[in-house]
């Protein structure tokens, strides 16, 4: 029976409960995690196919008169813009990059030792990170099911795991003006023993309202017996269907478990009213979410390997370093852009088309003739700030102290998140994210200088981490919205993807646009490269139907 069907009671239904109630009410408390699972176990969901490839059709040399194409300008090397010469250049068309910076990538940019970071208002940073460390200013993880994972394959990047989620990391909240995190306020707590507590609690709740015919009509007998054999086993529930703690949440810390008669000292359950009170539930459904889906990836050595071996595949006879857009103009027979040359002298380049992968909120101060649509469209684009610091450690103390080789630790404190590195394990020194956080938070740290935003940050982290937090080598900043020739980590449309959004996915003129702010991935490098290729696939129609 389709499941968009009310399921009638039957005389073998005691509880008068219904699948779809049960289920709707499931998840409302339990997360999709519940859910699924309970839908899993009456057998109403299937293993999810692989999802279906991006019907990409790739220019051919074979389309165009004999075999060359039409010649490109296009403005910015970000991942859109090398990707977009990457695949016409494969088909045989005349491509030129004009990128302002001195590197490809864009906001796919790694920061090694040596490194200089200069700040729109001049604020200026010399990376000290020891050989072999880094840290990924902009993107720093890969879904498996995003087309990044293809181009990697394609390119020969190797990969690694990224450690997205760790059980060992923590969770942390301090009390607010507003919020009282009870006796959980100012103690870091385990990802595991918050899950566990948090799913205990849930599945007993849930047992007791079986057992009490609670809930509405139209479950059967058998039903709830396989539900609450689930519950038992999702919630760590004991033979009375109650949570007591066990050691899905981990062991005193000074009592693992060893040999002979060491059996270890599980934690105790935390009572349930303050783990309530605490709200790190909240936190969970970040892990559910399609794109933070486990397991993630990362290129070896950095992220930027990507934007390096998309280069290489361009030639980088085709890619101007450098060069900052000065205008950019329709012509009758094509485009025409004014840039920086080589010793600031103004250039033009003259092309048949022109693919503008420019962030919106930098593109919309260039001058131009772009129409008056297309000019308001740019101007709906709302950049999004966001920071990150890394701080460079002599020694490793989360992993030989506390036992957490990557992952992610949640806060509520103004530094967002602190990440540990999913490299260089066990080895002496590392680089972990001490903050990366977002909004106000992130225009907070912005406004401070370097010296401070570490400061800031490092007494922030202690409270968590203690003494070894204070213990930085050197450290790194990175102001997203003071960034030159990006000026926000990523956009949110004002009016939404609505005419505005969708007048940027037609040309104007000879001028063509792309970039992840046209993609339903914004913010990942996988929109970057989807609305690349459709803006590839668009263009070459257009020449091959001429």
């Amino acid at each position: 029976m389709p499941m968009h069907q009310n399921l009638q009671p039957s005389p073998d239904t005691p509880l008068g409960l219904t699948r779809r109630s049960f289920l709707t009410k499931l998840g409302v408390i339990g997360g999709s995690t519940a859910m699924f699972g309970a839908m899993d176990a009456l057998g109403l969901v299937a293993s999810p196919a692989n999802a279906a490839p991006v019907d990409f059709r790739p220019p051919r040399s074979g389309d165009l008169p004999r075999g060359r194409g039409p010649s490109i300008v296009i403005l910015g090397a970000g991942i859109a813009g090398l990707t977009a010469a990457y695949e016409l250049g494969k088909a045989g068309y005349d491509v030129t990059v004009l990128e302002a910076r001195d590197r490809p990538g864009g906001r796919n940019w790694t920061a090694r030792g040596g490194d200089t970071v200069v700040e729109t208002d001049g604020t200026t940073q010399r990376c000290g990170f020891d050989r072999g460390q880094y840290m990924n200013m902009g993107p720093a993880r890969i879904p498996q099911h995003h087309i990044t994972i293809d181009y990697c394959r394609e390119l020969g990047v190797p990969l690694e795991v990224f450690t997205n989620a760790n059980a060992d990391a923590y969770y942390y909240q301090e009390n607010t003006s507003s919020i009282d995190y009870g006796q959980l306020n100012g103690r870091k707590i385990r990802h595991r023993q918050a899950k566990a507590n948090y799913f205990g609690y849930v599945s007993e709740l849930l047992a007791k309202a079986l057992d009490q015919n609670a809930l509405d009509d139209g479950l059967s007998s058998s039903d709830t017996e396989r539900l609450l054999e689930f519950l038992r086993s999702f919630g760590g529930l004991n033979q009375q269907n109650l949570y007591a703690g066990n050691d899905r949440g981990g062991y005193e810390e000074d009592a693992f478990p060893g040999a002979g008669t060491q059996a270890g000292t599980p934690l105790d359950a935390i009572e349930r009213s303050a783990l309530l009170q605490s709200r790190v539930g909240n936190y969970f459904a970040f892990e559910l979410t399609w794109n933070q889906a486990m397991l993630m990836f990362q290129p070896v050595g950095g992220m930027d390997r990507i934007a390096v071996a998309l280069a290489d595949a361009v030639g980088r006879g085709r890619i101007t370093y450098g060069a900052e857009v000065l205008e950019l103009t329709n012509t009758s027979g094509g485009v025409r852009v004014a840039y920086t040359g080589n010793g600031r002298a103004t250039r033009t380049i003259d092309a048949d088309y022109c693919i503008a992968t420019i962030p919106p909120q930098i593109l919309k101060g260039i001058p131009s003739n772009l129409s008056d649509e297309v000019a308001t469209a740019l101007a709906d684009a709302n950049p999004v700030s966001t920071g990150k610091i890394g701080l460079q450690y002599r020694r490793r103390f989360w992993e030989e102290d506390e036992r957490i080789l990557g992952g992610i630790t949640n806060t509520n404190m103004d530094l967002g998140t602190i990440w540990y590195p999913s490299y260089g394990y066990l080895t002496p020194k590392g680089v972990l994210v001490g903050y990366y956080n977002f909004g106000g938070n992130a225009n907070a740290y912005g406004a401070l200088s370097p010296a401070e935003r570490q400061a800031r940050a490092v007494s922030q982290g202690a409270k968590i981490h203690g003494s070894p937090y204070t213990e930085v080598e050197s450290s790194l900043s990175v102001d997203w919205l003071k960034t030159p020739y990006s000026e926000g980590g990523w956009v949110g449309w004002g009016s939404g993807r609505g005419p505005l959004y969708e007048r940027l996915l037609e040309p104007d003129g000879n001028v063509y646009f792309a970039g992840d702010h046209l993609s339903y991935y914004i913010a990942w490098q996988a929109g970057a490269f989807e609305s690349a290729r459709q803006t590839v696939m668009d263009l070459h129609d257009r020449v091959t139907a001429a």
